[in-house]
Order: C-alpha cells, then structure tokens, then sequence
C-alpha cells in the first residue's frame, strides 16, 4: 500500500467515505507507528448539511474544512474526545470524512494504553476512541496527510460487504441522509442507536434511494 494522493480526496465525499473503507490509518507520533484498518466512516457536505460544522458558514474553528482535501479538520467535542476528518473536495467547498473506526493493526500496546484498556475490540471503535489511540488532538489539525505525521494508506484491500446508515449522534437536522458507512460484522465498528440499526442498509439499495430514507418510498 501507498499513501493516497490528494486527488484521491478531490472527490465526492460519499465516494471518498466509501473508498476509504479497507485503507490502512497511520500515525507517527511520539516515534510511535500505530493505526489500522479504517472500517467506519461518516460524510459531511457543505453549507446545506445541517449535521455539518459548515452549516453556518465558515468560522475560526471550521477554516480548515473551506482548505484544500487531504488535510486533518480534527476538534474537541462534548468536553472530552478529539474527532478527525479528512477534508475532500474542491477547495473553498467545506466538507469532509469523519473517521469513526479502525480495526487495530500496528503496535497494539500503545494504542491500549492510550486507551487504558486491554479489550482489542474497544480499543478504536468510535470517533473519540480513534483519536485517542493514535494520540491525535487538535494540535494535529490542519496536517497535510501527504507528509509523514498522519497519512493513509491505499487502496482498499475491503472484500467485505459495505453498509450505509444514518449518522450517529447528530439529533435531527439530516438523520434521513445514510452517510454513514462501515463494513458489516466487522467488530471494530461502533455502535448505533436503535434508528441506526433500523435504518441499515447494503450499499447498492442506499444508491438506489440516492442514500436517503426520504427516497425510500419511490423505489419499487
């Protein structure tokens, strides 16, 4: 595998969402290599999103996602976890990728201790999680992922059936979109809310409903 050049992320975000399940996530940090395989992610698109951090408009916070793709947009939520997303598309167009899982592959220990926990299964299975196992925080925001620092690794090496859900924890504003997508059975994905697991499908029938509930009924 190859670190993914940034045209890779100059693309629609549900295709880069999509794509990047099965990539491997690496960081160096603290002369320390940890990450894996990215089994779960979520799309955020611009200004009419309203679960976006784009939704109102460009601020401090959310400059970088108004950058370049291929860059880290990563911030601090509910007082308590850093969350990491790829910027994607065109440049001055706010969207982005959020990484909400990995299946662990390099160096283990570190990535549980940083979790203070020993159980493999809960070591990267979710957003706040990740971030925390591969030591990213804030400071880690705006890193060009074409460097050496935090990078991904591709192409896909995913067999497996890919998934589309609604968004985790973003209340209503855009809970009817299924751009949420993980790799089924995979233990490493984190777990939804009852509306998740209801509203899951494979990915073919989310293309059909164009990756919305409110689709749904005009397919036959």
């Amino acid at each position: 595998m190859r670190k993914l050049p940034r045209k890779f992320f100059n693309r629609p975000t549900i295709e880069v969402a999509i794509d990047l399940l099965g990539c491997r996530l690496v960081s160096h940090i603290g002369g320390v290599k940890t990450g894996g395989t990215i089994v779960e992610t979520e799309a955020y698109i611009g200004e009419d999103d309203p679960a976006c951090h784009a939704s109102r408009g460009p601020t401090r916070r959310n400059r970088v996602m108004y950058g370049p793709p291929g860059y880290l947009y990563v911030y601090f939520t509910y007082g308590n976890h850093f969350m990491a997303n790829i910027v994607t598309e065109t440049e001055s167009f706010p969207a982005a990728v959020l990484l909400r899982g990995i299946e662990p592959l390099y160096d283990l220990g570190t990535m549980s201790r940083r979790r203070k926990t020993k159980d493999l299964f809960n070591i990267a299975s979710g957003p706040g999680k990740l971030t925390r196992a591969l030591g990213l925080t804030t400071g880690h925001n705006g890193t060009d992922l074409k460097g050496d620092t935090v990078f991904v690794s591709g192409p896909s090496d995913n067999t497996g059936r890919i998934m589309a859900s609604p968004r985790i924890g973003i209340g209503q504003g855009g809970s009817e979109k299924l751009w949420r997508f993980y790799l089924e059975n995979n233990p490493h994905v984190s777990r939804g809310s009852a509306y998740n697991k209801r509203h899951c499908y494979d990915l073919e029938y989310a293309g059909n409903i164009n990756f919305s509930i409110e689709s749904e009924s005009t397919i036959d």
